[in-house]
């Protein structure tokens, strides 16, 4: 099969190439699934540079989310049938014509979700619905200040939080940006590259009150300046720190203003908690049909492409996901 292959940790993806590998077996528990489509996401950038927090062993495929259908099942697979149209989350491989998955770890898709798409919600879906519907608690009425609201893990967010009645801010750099992000529904754009604070426009916006919840996948200078935007009682989700920088935490303004702060690791509610994990994004499934979330803007690119597609998302130049078909 053709497959993207890691064999060493390196600074660019540019280096990385398609080669002919063998098709993978599936192991006790695991699937494989004959990929029709793989997510690309900011921490594939960091997996190929051996920054993840978890580094495979080498050589391996990148690629985190994918959807396809159920090709072979490995021992003791007992649940899922051969034929099955599903998308998968799992530690890498994604990159590839046939990829393994934890049976554990696939949601069933339905139908009117389009491979393309479905490849784009496990990953940026999944960790905003965990983030704002299970840990973050926003109901209708509240603020949501979304940092970086035009990525693919920001723009979800700005999707979850409409559907779920709330006022949203989405934070971005730059006017294109800006105005991308009220096309996609946000009730107010803030652009952070301009000359007035964070916490300023937020301050103003709001009436000097500040924002009940900040969702923010971005780190580096914004989490001190956000911090200071959230309102008394607010609620802090720290999702990633796709700025390059992992910020310290000021311990007095969460004291001070009552915040909660709130790590989000999707990858591993997903694993710890694999049928909560499960029901969330089959919610997502059923409001993107329902029509409650609008669909993510999704560009397709073929798996040679893959090197080009990471250094456009390490630079951030992409707005909803990419994707890649084999």
């Amino acid at each position: 099969m053709k497959a993207v292959m890691v064999h060493a940790w390196l600074e660019e993806p540019g280096a990385l190439q398609v080669e002919d590998v063998p098709v993978p077996e599936p192991g006790p528990g695991q699937v494989r699934i004959q990929v029709a489509a793989c997510g690309v996401n900011f921490a594939d950038t960091l997996i190929v540079r051996g920054r993840y927090q978890v580094r495979p062993a080498l050589p391996f495929s990148p690629g985190f989310e994918f959807a396809g259908t159920v090709d072979a099942l490995g021992d003791g697979v007992t649940d899922i049938r051969p034929g099955d149209r599903v998308a998968a989350r799992a530690p890498h491989g994604g990159y590839a014509e046939y990829a393994l998955a934890p049976a554990a770890a696939l949601f069933p898709l339905p139908d009117g979700i389009a491979f393309e798409e479905a490849a784009a919600m496990p990953v940026a879906y999944g960790t905003a619905a965990y983030a704002l519907r299970d840990r973050g608690r926003l109901v209708p009425g509240e603020t949501a200040l979304i940092l970086g609201a035009t990525g693919g893990v920001g723009l979800a967010a700005l999707h979850v939080a409409k559907a779920a009645g709330a006022t949203v801010l989405a934070a971005v750099g730059g006017p294109a940006k800006a105005e991308a992000a009220l096309a996609a529904g946000a009730d107010i754009a803030i652009d952070y590259d301009g000359a007035v604070p964070l916490k300023d426009q937020v301050r103003e916006r709001t009436g000097g009150r500040g924002v009940h919840l900040v969702y923010d996948p971005v780190g580096g200078d914004m989490l001190d300046e956000a911090m200071r935007a959230t309102c008394w009682g607010g609620r802090y989700l720290i999702v990633g720190f796709a700025a390059g920088r992992i910020p310290d935490v000021r311990g007095n303004l969460a004291l001070i203003k009552g915040i909660e702060v709130m790590g989000i690791n999707w990858p591993a509610f997903a694993q710890e908690e694999p049928r909560a994990s499960r029901a969330l994004l089959a919610g997502c499934f059923a409001d993107r049909l329902a029509g409650r979330l609008p669909p993510m803007p999704v560009e397709t690119r073929p798996l040679a492409e893959a090197p080009s597609a990471l250094a456009d998302i390490a630079a951030r130049r992409v707005r909803g996901k990419l994707v890649l078909q084999p």
